[in-house]
């Protein structure tokens, strides 16, 4: 089957531990992607302004599924974003206090938020991944919409709080892992494989024509999606469970040794 779309996760896939991807090589696969008619789409639960900066000559060509999912991009053009609800969005608050998750970050279509009174490694930590990124003496009056959260704690204490997070908010937000310590609070409905499925849409792209290439919890959705999902050999046992397939790990260019496979019609894509 002729391969038309390929998904690629950042943080633990395509990116290694440095945040660093051999650009030399992606650009030239990007060129015989194009030349082949193959979409190239970036799927993350990381903020759109700073997965562009990823990729600032190819951002008008390339497709974004950002903040998992709540916002998308084809292009320069945005496409669909989600929305909060007020009462929602105050009964998260409720919920994060309740629980102690005292430092979270407050991701909207304008910016994403912090309390004033974080802890500066915890703001050094959230700027790396938010490139819009304000400080609020108060949540409650934001002006923005609002479509996600994001928390990091240490790994021993996720498990705890993904329990409580989904008790309180079952049926308003849906606690997700994304790596290396982040928890994502998402709209239910709202993730990757949604978003990925309305740029299928828009392009009448059939799901098993696609590739998807991940490796944390907020990936399965997208891989669940897809003709073609493949892990990262250093993803989580949960990604691998539900993938078909396995590559080398980040450090090991795992995603760019799927894309010249997919290029060359080899392994995987043979035939």
């Amino acid at each position: 089957m002729k391969i038309k779309l390929i998904a690629v996760d950042m943080d633990g896939t395509f990116l290694d531990d440095r945040k660093q991807y051999d650009k030399a090589r992606f650009m030239a696969q990007y060129q015989a992607m194009q030349a082949r008619g193959i979409r190239f789409v970036v799927a993350s639960g990381n903020q759109y302004y700073q997965l562009i900066s990823f990729f600032p000559e190819l951002r008008d060509q390339i497709a974004f599924v950002a903040e998992n999912g709540a916002l998308i991009y084809d292009g320069p053009e945005r496409v669909r974003y989600s929305r909060l609800s007020r009462p929602d969005y105050l009964k998260v608050l409720a919920a994060l206090a309740a629980s102690c998750a005292d430092n979270y970050v407050i991701c909207g279509l304008n910016s994403a938020w912090y309390s004033r009174q974080a802890p500066q490694a915890f703001i050094d930590l959230m700027s790396r991944h938010y490139h819009r990124l304000q400080p609020t003496d108060n949540p409650q009056e934001i002006d923005d919409t609002i479509f996600k959260f994001s928390l990091n704690l240490p790994d021993e204490d996720i498990p705890l709080l993904m329990r409580q997070l989904s008790h309180s908010l079952d049926g308003v937000m849906t606690p997700v892992t994304s790596g290396f310590g982040f928890v994502d609070l998402i709209i239910p409905g709202s993730h990757k494989g949604s978003g990925l499925q309305c740029l299928l849409d828009r392009w009448h792209i059939s799901p098993q024509e696609c590739v998807a290439i991940g490796d944390s919890g907020n990936d399965v959705e997208m891989l669940k999606l897809v003709g073609y999902p493949v892990a990262m050999g250093n993803g989580a046992e949960a990604v691998k469970d539900v993938a078909r397939f396995e590559t080398l790990s980040n450090n090991h260019a795992g995603a760019l040794r799927v894309i010249d496979d997919v290029l060359n019609q080899r392994g995987l894509f043979a035939g």
